[in-house]
Parts: structure tokens; C-alpha cells; sequence
């Protein structure tokens, strides 16, 4: 057992994906009004990390490859890390290179606080030349690293694989060769990987546990719900099924069949996000994906996986990212879904399932409204100041690829006072008291609700509606 690995946090278990406020919920939203005012709050100002430190290019100097070497031993053939030695990270530190700061990040978000964690924090201070939180180094130092888009070192993948299978070795297929994954923006997020096999979902597992095949009830038998207890409303081919947020915020994955398709639902509590991607009527040669939840991020957004191919998907544009489906091209279709409370959902669509209790396994987490109310609990670093980082809105893209957040409150209000919302052929209607997005011969565009600092992550070139 080497010096480093004794250091590695074990967080199985705890989970620490989550977020946002109340104000925001589904249930808050005005009544109808026949003159809509636009009282869309101002966004969240730029935040300071001071100036980039000069970055070089090129090759490490051949002293710091075999300090890093040295550093981190078979990392780059069996994932194992060798004891720290503090004089190749002196020589690692004072190589004038915050490239490498990605590495020392890395280090710092799996050591417990020790000796080693508070070494790493002088570390990180004397790569960047920056003052470095210590009661948050690893926050801090890549809050600063992404702000200041800082690259990764030479060679970055094999070492960042070797640290991280330190804490999961289930990660190592994962980090593909053959990825288009920016891997300096992956990080742990507190769990372990879900990676049990298909529909034996039953099973306890030390992950965030997907559903396969979850169990539904009518809306009649459905007596566990309250009105206003907030679902993820999905319709396909007329088939309508309410997702209560109460399960996924337990279960983060659901793989189901609805309207005879199978589909694949994400719920990233941090990005406010459940999306739902259809899985079926793929390329030839391509069997259903099964989707698992990774344990890692990306943009504080989840990493999802495929099981049976270990592809990473990026969770919020549907596409493979590496393994074999990135290697076929797979990028999975959306289907719309709804944000809204189930009173207003049953009330639209009085035939619909609901997935049964039984599957929130007995817990009762709010992370939205809880202990994450107050903003991202990851590193995204700087923000869009368009709107505040966690104001809800209606992403959609346009036909000709232009993303497009509504936002949401707005949005509501304007078509409840018979007003049209209609920007780039994307048209809004109410749906169950929630929104979805169409085309103008009333196709689906697959819209879904997230946190603005989500979307314009993952989607910097949006426009934003309403306009100031």
C-alpha cells in the first residue's frame, strides 16, 4: 500500500451531485395574465481570478518528465501510484509550468486533509503564482485553471487515469484513448460507478443506482404524490409517464420503454437537468445502449456511460465521446421533457403512469431546495453573467443548430396570457403546466428545463430569450 494511496479519499457512497433554489420550482410560477411584464432578474457578475499566469507550449523539460515519472510511478502502465517523494515534486512545482497544476488538482481532489493535502495546496500556489484558498484548494486552483483556460500538460490522460483508479478502479475503461473528452474538465464527483448489469437494478449497490425497467402505476393508484410535488413529465406516440423528482433524485438514471421506444432518462441535480434520449433505432450492428451514471463530472454536469461498450456520453448533447460508439458516430435523439407538478401534469394528461414509490428506496433527498441552494458546489469557473447561475430556462436547439434558452418563468407567463413565444422556428407551448419546445408543423424539438450556468456551459454561443 504506497503513501499516496492511504491518502486517497473514500467517499462511496455519498452523494454529492445536486442543487438549486426554491424560487425556481415549477410550483411558483404566476397565473395567467393578460399584460406580461419581463422581470428577469440580473445574471451574476463575473467573477475575479486575477491575471492567467504565462503558460509555455511545447514539450516538459526532459528533468520534469522524469520527475512526473518518478511522481507517479506505473501510473502509466498499471494505474498504481509509488510513494510521493517530496523532491520530485519540488521539481515538479518549480517547473515555471501551470500546466502542470491539472496534475497537482487532480492529486488534491482524491488526498484527504493531511500532511499531503496541505503540501499539495503549496504546490498549486507555487505552479499558478496565485493565492490558492486552503480551506478549498482543489475548488479554488480549477475554478482559476478553467477561468483561465489553462492547458493540459503534455501526456495528461495516462497520468490523470492512473490517479483516478486510485479511487475507482471501474473508471480505467473510461478514459479512453481514443476520447474527445477534455479531460482537464473531469472531475470526482463523490461516488462510486454504477455498473451493474441490465434489469438487475434491484440490487444494492455502493453507486448512484439507476432503475431499468421501473415499475408504474396510474394516476388513480398513484395516492403518494401530492399536487404539488414536482415530476418530469414525458409524452411519446400519445404515451404520457410522470418522473417524480423525489426518485430521481435517488436514482439519477432511469432506462425505460415508453410509446414503444426505449429511452434513456439522466437527472443531473447539479445542472437542474433531466433530459430524455431515445435508445433505440440505432445504426446497425448497435445493440440498446444501457445507461449508468459514471461517478464523475464534466462541467459539474454527470458523466453518463454506456454499460455493455464502457462509451462515455456526453450527458448533455446525447453524443458518444469515446470507446466504440464514438468510434460508429452515435449521437442519441432527444425527446422533450417536462417540468412541472403533478397535479397540473395528471390534470393534462389523465392517463399517465407514474413510476411507483418504491423506487426512491426509501429516501427523501431535496437537494435542490436543501443544502445546495446556494450555487454550484463544483468548479465551473467563470459564469455568464446573462442571467443568475442558477435561473431555470427551456433549452432547445434550432434547426439550423442555434442552441436557444428560454427563460422559464417568462416564458410561462407569456403563454398563459395567449401570447406567442417563437424565436428561430422554435415554438413554445404549455404542456401540463410545464413547457416544451416545437417546430412549426408541431414536431418535438426536444427541449428540457436546466440551470442557466448548465446550459451556457455546455452551450457559451446561446441566445437568450427574452432579449434583455
Amino acid at each position: 500500500m504506497t503513501y499516496l494511496k492511504l491518502c486517497v479519499v473514500s467517499l462511496a457512497g455519498a452523494l454529492v451531485l445536486a442543487s438549486c433554489t426554491q424560487a425556481s420550482d415549477p410550483s411558483e410560477s404566476s397565473g395567467s395574465s393578460s399584460s406580461v411584464v419581463f422581470d428577469v432578474p440580473a445574471g451574476d457578475p463575473a467573477r475575479d481570478f486575477g491575471v492567467a499566469p504565462e503558460t509555455p507550449d511545447g514539450a516538459l523539460e526532459p528533468e520534469v518528465v522524469a520527475a512526473l515519472d518518478s511522481f507517479f510511478g506505473p501510473t502509466l502502465t498499471d494505474g498504481v501510484l509509488l510513494q510521493a517523494e517530496l523532491e520530485q515534486l519540488q521539481v515538479i512545482e518549480g517547473a515555471g509550468d501551470p500546466r502542470l497544476a491539472w496534475l497537482i488538482s487532480d492529486l488534491l481532489r482524491i488526498t484527504t486533509p493531511g500532511e499531503l493535502r496541505e503540501r499539495l495546496h503549496l504546490a498549486s500556489q507555487r505552479a499558478t503564482g496565485a493565492d490558492i484558498d486552503p480551506s478549498n484548494p482543489w475548488g479554488d486552483l480549477v475554478d482559476r485553471l478553467i477561468a483561465w483556460d489553462t492547458p493540459a500538460p503534455p501526456d495528461y490522460l495516462p497520468y490523470k487515469r492512473g490517479i483516478y483508479t486510485l479511487v475507482e478502479p471501474g473508471w480505467e475503461p473510461l478514459f479512453a484513448d481514443n476520447s474527445v473528452v477534455d479531460w482537464r474538465l473531469v472531475s470526482w464527483g463523490g461516488v462510486r460507478i454504477d455498473d451493474r448489469a441490465f434489469d438487475t437494478t434491484d440490487e444494492e449497490c455502493n453507486c448512484i443506482p439507476a432503475a431499468d425497467n421501473p415499475q408504474v402505476e396510474t394516476a388513480e393508484e398513484t395516492t403518494w404524490l401530492d399536487d404539488d410535488d414536482v415530476i418530469f413529465g414525458v409524452e411519446i406516440n400519445g404515451e404520457a409517464r410522470a418522473y417524480p423528482r423525489q426518485i430521481m433524485e435517488v436514482r439519477e438514471m432511469v432506462n425505460d420503454t415508453l410509446g414503444g421506444r426505449d429511452i434513456a432518462m439522466p437527472y443531473c441535480t447539479l445542472c437542474g437537468s433531466a433530459q430524455v434520449y431515445f435508445t433505440d433505432d440505432l445504426p446497425d450492428g448497435v445493440e440498446r445502449p444501457v445507461m449508468r451514471t459514471s461517478g464523475l463530472l464534466i462541467r459539474s454536469n454527470k458523466v453518463m456511460y454506456e454499460l455493455t461498450t464502457k462509451s462515455v456520453f456526453d450527458t448533455f448533447t446525447g453524443e458518444a465521446v469515446s470507446g466504440e460508439l464514438l468510434d460508429k458516430g452515435i449521437v442519441l435523439p432527444q425527446a422533450s421533457v417536462v417540468t412541472t407538478t403533478w397535479g397540473q401534469w395528471k390534470q393534462d394528461h389523465p392517463d399517465t403512469t407514474a413510476l411507483i414509490e418504491d423506487l426512491a428506496l426509501g429516501r427523501d433527498f431535496d437537494f435542490r431546495n436543501g443544502r445546495d441552494a446556494d450555487g454550484p458546489i463544483f468548479p465551473i469557473g467563470d459564469v455568464d453573467p446573462r442571467l443568475p447561475v442558477q435561473e431555470d430556462i427551456v433549452g432547445v436547439i434550432a434547426a439550423d443548430g442555434t442552441p436557444v434558452a428560454f427563460h422559464r418563468v417568462s416564458a410561462v407567463l407569456a403563454l398563459e396570457a395567449g401570447q406567442d413565444v417563437v424565436v428561430n422556428g422554435i415554438q413554445l407551448v404549455l404542456d401540463g403546466g410545464g413547457v416544451r419546445a416545437e417546430d412549426s408543423d408541431g414536431n418535438d424539438l426536444g427541449s428540457h428545463q436546466a440551470f442557466w450556468f448548465a446550459w451556457s456551459q455546455f452551450h457559451p454561443d446561446t441566445e437568450v430569450w427574452p432579449i434583455g
